[in-house]
C-alpha cells in the first residue's frame, strides 16, 4: 500500500518552530517550511511514495515561501509521481492570485464547481495615521536616510510620497511579472493571455476550465476518488508527519545512527525584529533575535571543527544599529575561519536584516524576497498635547542638557535636531561603506542602490545586492558544493538549539547565558502593544512596516 502525501496550506506554514510556549499553543499542529519542502525532496527519493494531493486556498502564504514550495513541488514531480492541488475557491473576494501561483506547480488543478478564480493580481497597501496624529494632538518628528526610507512616513505623511510611490509600484510590477511568468510557462499560455485572464478576473470554475488555468471541476471526494483509481490502495499521511516519523527501514535506522561522523552544515536563524540581548518572543510582537544569541550561535560554529559550512537563514525587517552591527562582525569572524557562509533569505531581510546577511559568501533570495532597504531612520512621537487634553501631565527634574531629548513629552530643539541628523548622517555612511565593502561594490554604486529603498530579490539579483536566486534547499546545495560535501551524506543543525535540560542547567558563561531561553516578560509585551497601535518600533535598522504585498 502505498503512501499518498497531504499538504494542507490553507493553515499557513511556520519560518521557525515556535520560540514559547505561548506561541508553541497558537501555532500548534503547524508545520515548518522548511520541514515541508524536506518532506517533499524525500518521498521524491521514496518508493513508498506513490503521490502528493494539496489543499490550496486562503490568504496565508508569503510569496517567497510560495515560491520555496513551488521548487520542492517541481522537485517531487521529477520522480514522475502524481501531484495535484486542489481547492474549494481560489479566493470568494479576491487574494486568490498567489494561491493560484502555488497550484500551477502541480501537475493537475482541481476546483470545486462553485468556486472561483479570484486571480486579481497584486497590489501594494500602506497605511498612514498623520490625520489622526493631528487630531489627537500628536506631533511626529522624525528623521530618516535618504527619500526611499518610508517606515516614519505612516507617521509624517496623510498620502505616499513620490519616492514611496515609485518604490512601491516597481514593487509590485517585479512581483506580478513573477507570477505571470510562472503561470504562462506552467499552463503553457502567453504572458499577454496571462495577463488578459488577470484582467478579466474573477472568473467561475468553469470559465478558468475554459481558459485553460484548471484542469478537473469536481469536490475534494471526486479529487480523491480520482487518484484512488490510479495509485490503487493507499495511505494518506501529512507531509509534516512523514517528515518527522522515525526510521521506517535498516537503511533509514542507519542513516539517523550518529556513527560514521558525517560532517555538519550548521543553520543560524535571524528571525523577527533584531535586537540587543538575548533572542525573545511576545504573545503579540511574535519573535526577535537577540545580538547576544545570534553572536554565541556564531561563536559556537566557529570553534565546532565539526561544521564544515553554515546557512544563516534570515526573516526579519531588521531593527536596532549596533545590533545588526555585532552580528555582522560575527559573520565575517567565522567567514575569517574559512568555512562558508550562505546567506539564505525568506520572505523579508531588508534594512538591518540586510545588514547582517551582506556579508556571507554568497546570498541567496527568492525573486520575492523583500530585502534591501539600506537606510536608517529615528525620532519620536511628542504626546504632550494629547496626554494633556484627557487631563494627563508629567514634570521632570533632570540635569544635562539633553537629558530629555527623547523624551515624549518635549521637541527636539534645533541643537538637538542638529544631533540626530549627523547621527543619521554617520549611520547612513558607515551603512552604505560596509555594504559596499562586503558587496565588492564601489560605494557610489552601492549608494545608488541603497537610499532607503526596498527592492525584490529578482530586481536586488540585478543590482548585485542579492548573488543568486532560490530558496534554502539551493543554499545548502552552495554551502556544501563549496565546502567540498556531498549534500545527501551530511548532517543539519540548527544553532543554537538546547534541550531541556541544558536549559534547567545553570550557566556557566555569557555565551551560555545569551544562548537559553528568554522568559516571557512585559517588555516583549509592550513591544507587541506598540506595534498594534501602530507605534514606531525600536531601532534605527528597520524596513518600511505598513506595507502589504496582496
Amino acid at each position: 500500500m502505498g503512501i499518498l502525501l497531504e499538504l494542507d496550506l490553507t493553515r499557513g506554514v511556520l519560518e521557525t518552530p515556535p520560540a514559547s510556549p505561548v506561541a508553541a499553543f497558537r501555532s500548534r499542529h503547524l508545520p515548518t517550511l522548511r520541514e515541508l519542502v524536506a518532506a517533499l525532496r524525500k518521498g521524491a527519493r521514496d518508493d513508498s511514495v506513490v503521490g502528493l494531493v494539496a489543499h490550496l486556498g486562503g490568504q496565508r502564504l508569503s510569496l517567497a515561501q510560495v515560491q520555496d514550495l513551488r521548487e520542492a513541488v517541481a522537485d517531487f514531480r521529477t520522480s514522475g509521481k502524481a501531484a495535484v492541488a486542489w481547492t474549494e475557491s481560489f479566493g470568494e473576494t479576491g487574494h486568490g492570485t498567489v494561491p493560484y501561483y502555488l497550484a500551477t506547480a502541480f501537475d493537475e488543478i482541481w476546483v470545486q464547481p462553485s468556486g472561483d478564480l479570484a486571480i486579481t493580481g497584486i497590489s501594494v497597501q500602506a497605511v498612514f495615521v498623520r490625520a489622526a496624529l493631528d487630531k489627537a494632538g500628536v506631533i511626529p518628528q522624525f528623521g530618516k536616510r535618504r527619500e526611499y526610507k518610508t517606515a516614519a512616513d505612516t507617521f509624517t505623511e496623510k498620502e505616499m510620497t513620490e519616492p514611496a510611490r515609485e518604490m512601491a509600484s516597481r514593487l509590485a510590477e517585479s512581483a506580478f511579472e513573477q507570477i505571470v511568468e510562472g503561470i504562462a510557462v506552467r499552463r503553457r499560455l502567453d504572458t499577454a493571455r496571462v495577463r488578459e485572464l488577470v484582467n478579466s478576473a474573477p472568473l467561475p470554475a468553469r470559465a478558468g476550465l475554459e481558459a485553460g488555468l484548471v484542469d478537473r471541476i469536481g469536490y475534494r471526494s471526486d479529487v480523491y476518488d480520482e487518484l484512488r483509481k490510479g495509485l490503487g490502495e493507499i495511505t494518506r499521511l501529512l507531509a509534516e508527519r512523514y517528515i518527522r516519523r522515525g526510521p521506517r527501514t535498516v537503511h533509514d535506522l542507519r542513516k539517523q545512527l550518529p556513527w560514521p561522523q558525517k560532517p555538519l552544515v550548521a543553520v543560524v536563524r535571524v528571525s523577527g525584529g533584531i535586537s540587543v540581548g538575548r533572542n525573545s518572543s511576545s504573545p503579540l510582537g511574535g519573535s526577535s533575535s537577540g545580538s547576544d544569541t545570534i553572536g554565541a550561535a556564531l561563536r559556537a560554529v566557529a570553534d565546532n571543527d565539526k561544521v564544515k559550512a553554515v546557512i544563516l537563514r534570515v526573516d526579519s525587517p531588521g531593527g536596532s544599529y549596533v545590533a545588526s552591527d555585532a552580528i555582522r562582525n560575527e559573520v565575517l569572524r567565522l567567514r575569517s575561519t574559512g568555512r562558508p557562509v550562505i546567506a539564505s533569505m525568506g520572505s523579508v531581510a531588508a534594512s538591518g536584516g540586510y545588514f547582517v546577511s551582506m556579508p556571507a559568501d554568497v546570498i541567496v533570495a527568492q525573486p520575492s524576497t523583500i530585502t534591501g532597504s539600506i537606510g536608517v531612520l529615528t525620532g519620536k512621537g511628542v504626546v504632550r498635547d494629547a496626554l494633556g487634553r484627557i487631563g494627563i501631565s508629567q514634570q521632570a527634574v533632570s540635569e544635562g542638557e539633553n537629558a530629555r531629548m527623547f523624551s515624549a513629552q518635549e521637541e527636539f530643539t534645533d541643537e538637538q535636531w542638529t544631533r540626530l541628523e549627523e547621527t543619521l548622517d554617520r549611520i547612513y555612511q558607515d551603512f552604505v561603506a560596509k555594504a559596499a565593502q562586503d558587496r565588492g561594490l564601489p560605494e557610489e554604486q552601492l549608494e545608488a542602490f541603497a537610499r532607503g529603498r526596498v527592492w525584490t530579490g529578482a530586481d536586488a539579483h540585478a543590482r548585485k545586492l542579492v548573488d543568486e536566486l532560490g530558496g534554502f534547499q539551493h543554499a545548502l546545495t552552495i554551502a556544501c558544493n563549496r565546502a567540498g560535501l556531498d549534500r545527501d551524506n551530511i548532517g543539519l543543525a540548527t544553532v543554537p538549539h538546547r534541550n531541556l535540560l541544558d536549559q534547567l542547567r545553570a550557566p556557566t558563561t555569557t555565551d551560555d547565558l545569551a544562548v537559553k531561553a528568554q522568559p516571557l516578560t512585559l517588555d516583549g509585551l509592550t513591544t507587541g502593544i506598540y506595534s498594534a497601535l501602530g507605534l514606531p518600533p525600536e531601532g534605527l535598522l528597520r524596513m518600511p512596516l505598513n506595507w502589504q504585498l496582496v
